[in-house]
């Protein structure tokens, strides 16, 4: 088989201007930006907006990616808009957070609450499960996730993140009724990732979160931004940045078993900053909890979404 590139590009900080040039590099190197985006086109970036906590945490997908990411686009003459379910609040809340509202409001791009759910058949898992129809309406999803550790998964990387357009508490409910084992869970997530089919990720690994990810743990400087067609190609070379064996990637797993994306490391052809290896790290892992959401814990988390949103409505 051909060889599936995976990009590196070094990025220090998130300066504006260096973002900038990281994703534009990421363009370039993966076949150029029109290979994935047409003029005109409607343009869902799906970054991870998962809890209403600020940049410095490395919880959500750093503002300066999203904002320099949806400049890129609008120079192009395509037409972004930036969505997310959060899993706690909602959109308003965690973009206030982060601090994008006022200069995405400048650019004219809007920021949705990814709802409506449509009912969809999954390809492998055979669930029905609700897709938002804002993003299944958008003409190309481009998946912007955080790099983290994660509690139930071992770390989230790129496929998980388009459970996002699951809307709103049906992802606990999810977690209960796939939640038996990996497989069952990471098929349902292969299955949405399929569905939606970004046309590429960027993986925001300037500052990662490590331990009690997805929410809880902390930042952990790395000093790159990753970029794949191919997730469970991007995954692998994740894997490999913070010193975690990709056969421990549940994720990555499940892909060997179902036969989705590229799981050998030998077909991955890693394109732009290179060498790597000083570049390595060690990361604190997350002390695994279980992946199966207990009825108790989905009602428990119904509950405390309802105080979140109560509180930021009560924000002057």
């Amino acid at each position: 088989m051909n060889q599936v590139k995976v990009s590196l590009v070094k990025c220090a900080d998130y300066d504006n201007r260096a973002v900038r040039s990281a994703i534009l590099r990421h363009f370039e190197l993966q076949g150029g930006i029109e290979s994935f985006i047409s003029k005109g086109d409607s343009v869902l970036i799906k970054p991870n907006m998962i809890a209403p906590k600020p940049a410095s945490c490395a919880t959500q997908t750093d503002p300066a990616v999203i904002v320099e990411l949806a400049k890129i686009l609008l120079d192009f003459g395509a037409r972004p808009f930036v969505g997310d379910s959060p899993a706690w609040a909602n959109m308003k809340a965690c973009s206030e957070a982060i601090g994008i509202v006022e200069p995405l409001a400048k650019l004219g791009v809007g920021i949705k609450q990814l709802r409506k759910p449509v009912n969809r058949r999954l390809e492998h898992s055979g669930a029905k499960i609700g897709i938002s129809s804002i993003a299944l309406g958008a003409d190309k999803i481009i998946n912007l996730p955080k790099l983290k550790t994660h509690q139930q998964l071992i770390a989230t990387i790129a496929v998980k993140n388009m459970f996002g357009c699951v809307s709103g508490k049906a992802k606990a409910i999810w977690h209960y009724r796939k939640g038996a084992t990996f497989d069952d869970f990471c098929t349902m997530l292969i299955d949405i990732y399929k569905l939606l089919n970004p046309v590429i990720t960027i993986i925001d690994g300037v500052v990662m979160m490590e331990g009690p990810g997805p929410i809880s743990g902390n930042p952990k400087r790395l000093g790159w931004l990753i970029g794949a067609t191919d997730p469970i190609a991007a995954e692998i070379i994740c894997c490999d940045l913070i010193g975690i064996s990709p056969e421990q990637l549940p994720m990555a797993a499940t892909a060997r078993k179902i036969g989705f994306g590229c799981t050998s490391k030998g077909d991955i052809q890693i394109v732009g900053d290179l060498p790597f290896a000083d570049s390595q790290i060690r990361v604190v892992p997350a002390e695994l909890t279980p992946l199966r959401f207990s009825f108790p814990r989905i009602i428990k988390s119904i509950v405390r979404q309802i105080w979140i949103l109560m509180k930021a409505g009560r924000k002057p």
